[in-house]
């Protein structure tokens, strides 16, 4: 069968775009959609999304990781709003489900503003790193030169530990460069690498970052390019109308045979 498909990225993060409406690609088989993030053996990407019909919302996003497993994926969902905008399933303005429930987004040329869900308080999980989950898990290690940081190593130690049995975490390193900026680096679960940048990751960096005094919104740069964080804290604690806001930008488009 030959499917056709659009290659999208979101800060160097990459994705295989599918319109699903009709319900004919095999989502079931795990080692298709691995044979197509093979970056050797078939497209190449970070990940693999299918824009299928919902029931209560303008579309489902539908996101599976490189080795086939499921999360929410921040740079993704950028993604997939552009790529339903080009079908003409959207206009500027959208609310879609993901793994995690409902979101809203906007869009303000390539560049997506993606509402995500609330976010409780980042929880200490040793004495200078950090854990929350905005969606997808991630680990946070404020490092004084992320750019010489064992990104991969230390990641997959951390990703693989004793702490992290029940499902694992993503792991981001990051340095502060200001009240409103800092560096950040991820080794992304799923894809078992490090990644150009991660979404839910830039968001994670950001709330913790605002616990340490910076101010909404956060810029981050990450290998793939800049993302943003805006937020506001909940009076009772954690974080509302937290909004990721980057690029969602196509590559190319093509058509590809599969078993």
């Amino acid at each position: 069968m030959k499917i056709r498909f659009q290659k999208y990225q979101g800060t160097g993060n990459d994705f295989i775009m599918i319109d699903n409406r009709e319900g004919t690609f095999p989502a079931h088989e795990v080692k298709v959609i691995q044979r197509l993030c093979d970056r050797k053996f078939g497209i190449g990407a970070d990940g693999l999304i299918l824009i299928e019909k919902d029931d209560k919302s303008d579309f489902h996003c539908n996101y599976f990781n490189a080795d086939g497993s499921q999360s929410l994926c921040g740079n993704g969902s950028r993604c997939a709003v552009n790529f339903s905008r080009s079908l003409g399933i959207i206009g500027d303005k959208t609310t879609f489900r993901a793994i995690d429930g409902l979101h809203e987004a906007h869009c303000e040329g390539d560049t997506v503003h993606l509402k995500m869900a609330d976010v409780g308080e980042p929880q200490l999980a040793s004495e200078q790193d950090y854990f929350l989950d905005t969606g997808s898990p991630h680990h946070v290690c404020v490092v004084a030169d992320v750019a010489k940081h064992e990104v991969v190593k230390i990641g997959r130690e951390i990703r693989y530990s004793s702490a992290y049995e029940n499902g694992g975490t993503n792991v981001n390193f990051v340095e502060k460069r200001g009240d409103h900026s800092a560096a950040m680096r991820t080794y992304e679960r799923g894809v078992e690498n490090e990644t150009l940048s991660c979404g839910t990751g830039a968001t994670a960096v950001a709330l913790v970052l605002a616990g340490q005094g910076f101010e909404s919104p956060v810029r981050l740069d990450t290998p793939g390019g800049q993302l943003e964080v805006s937020f506001q804290r909940k009076k009772e604690g954690g974080f509302e109308n937290v909004y990721l806001i980057g690029p969602g930008l196509k590559v190319f488009d093509g058509e590809i045979e599969i078993e």
